[in-house]
């Protein structure tokens, strides 16, 4: 089974006009009691299909939170986030539910495996619950791993597997997903150069052959510098 094979186009709600990813003057405000803290004031960003575009700022500047409304982890307190032609507020539990599983990918810096499962296991339990029959998870999973040259690493632990190994399987696991938009954060802050480079053309490859649009928070100047387009933000806005 070649990778791909599994991929279902995503649910079409909208106009084509639209970019991969548009967050249109989104506001994101965090109670508690009395206190408020304004995570996104009014951002405006629009990110096109198989775009990869590196967003950085200070700490507390919203990246986090721009992640989390992307991947609907979480909703605006006013504004549309919009993804792949459909308003995520509008969506109901069960879409939302499907879009996380099937159209969504994320990549930390770090905890996106299950340590006590092995790299094939991490990528076709992925799979599994996307909604793959096994037979078709388990194809599918040897063909990603094998992309990413982690064919000899399949039937290893993720607990015992290098940081950028760990990295390169979470992307394999996009890639056997097919995800249509991939949200990383921070997803070589913790890894040498080396690492850093083979996590970086894995995500490229991810865009350039499956055609994935990529959003990646970061402080490194090396991964802002093999984006398509930086984005900065400040004060929970694009400046």
């Amino acid at each position: 089974m070649e990778i791909g094979s599994l991929y279902r186009e995503p649910e079409q709600q909208a106009e084509v006009s639209w970019g991969a990813l548009e967050f249109v003057d989104v506001f994101k405000i965090y109670r508690s009691g009395p206190a408020e803290t304004v995570a996104l004031r009014g951002l405006d960003l629009r990110i096109e299909p198989r775009e990869i575009v590196a967003v950085f700022g200070p700490s507390g500047s919203g990246k986090s939170t721009m992640l989390h409304l992307a991947a609907a982890l979480d909703l605006p307190s006013a504004g549309d986030v919009r993804a792949l032609g459909r308003v995520l507020s509008r969506l109901d539990e069960a879409e939302l539910a499907r879009y996380r599983a099937r159209d969504v990918a994320l990549v930390f810096q770090s905890g996106n495996l299950w340590p006590g499962l092995t790299a094939a296991e991490n990528v076709s339990l992925q799979l599994r619950l996307g909604g793959a029959r096994p037979a078709e998870a388990g194809e599918a999973t040897e063909a990603s791993l094998a992309t990413f040259g982690l064919g000899s690493q399949s039937s290893r632990l993720a607990a015992v597997l290098s940081g950028g190994e760990q990295q390169r399987v979470a992307i394999a696991a996009a890639a056997a997903r097919t995800a249509p938009l991939v949200l990383a954060d921070e997803p070589t802050a913790e890894l040498d150069e080396a690492n850093e480079e083979l996590v970086l053309a894995a995500l490229h490859r991810l865009r350039d052959v499956f055609g994935s649009t990529i959003v990646m928070v970061t402080h490194s100047q090396r991964v802002s510098d093999a984006a398509d387009r930086v984005v900065e933000l400040r004060d929970g806005a694009a400046v």
